[in-house]
């Protein structure tokens, strides 16, 4: 290798360019991932539909009132349309606009926090009504909610690293986005799953 070839293979741009050389091994691990969750929670909800076609009774059982749908949907107006910021800020940043990376993420971000909130006001209220021991209506309640909430916290961790690291002037760019797409592809899982729950535990009992 020439002393020239040698120069332009170690310079700043080819170091900090991701070559398109097909799917990278982070996105292999993140649709793994994924796919397992999916998994877990498909049986979560399995699991639930099961014990409810059990009891074959009145359902929520033990005189648990039936979920109030104003806060849930207000929840999912506000969870699934993040997923649009975040697509928005995924196709920017392939254009090499950092600026659009950078409010994308920060709206994503928002959104999501407020989703938390929102769950957690939805807890403070209903643990006065029953709770995770109460029967096994409220222990599946809180396991799917519950477990689907920390799975949004983790996706707002992997959304304000990015946001952190764009803010300090990573390496971000046109050829540079692997890290911006799989935190993409996980922000949705979180999204379609909770549309899931929202259906089992929300609107299922009054059909």
């Amino acid at each position: 290798m020439s002393a020239h070839d040698l120069a332009a293979a170690t310079s700043t741009e080819a170091l900090t360019t991701e070559l398109p050389a097909g799917r990278s091994t982070g996105w292999w691990g993140m649709i793994m991932f994924v796919a397992t969750e999916a998994t877990l929670f498909a049986c979560l909800l399995g699991s639930y539909f099961y014990l409810r076609f059990q009891h074959g009774g009145e359902w929520p059982p033990g005189g648990i009132e039936q979920p109030r749908l104003l806060r849930p949907l207000v929840m999912t107006a506000v969870l699934l349309p993040s997923s649009l910021p975040i697509v928005w800020a995924e196709r920017g940043i392939r254009r090499g606009e950092r600026r659009r990376l950078r409010v994308g993420l920060a709206a994503t971000f928002l959104l999501g926090l407020t989703f938390l909130g929102l769950q957690a006001t939805e807890y403070a209220e209903l643990l006065h009504e029953f709770t995770v021991t109460t029967n096994a209506y409220g222990s599946l309640f809180y396991v799917i909610t519950g477990f689907h909430g920390l799975h949004v916290f983790i996706g707002l961790t992997m959304v304000s690293w990015l946001l952190s690291a764009s803010l300090r002037g990573g390496s971000f760019g046109a050829r540079r986005h692997d890290r911006v797409r799989n935190v993409a592809i996980y922000w949705h899982f979180v999204d379609v799953v909770w549309a899931a729950i929202l259906f089992t535990i929300y609107l299922s009992p009054r059909l």
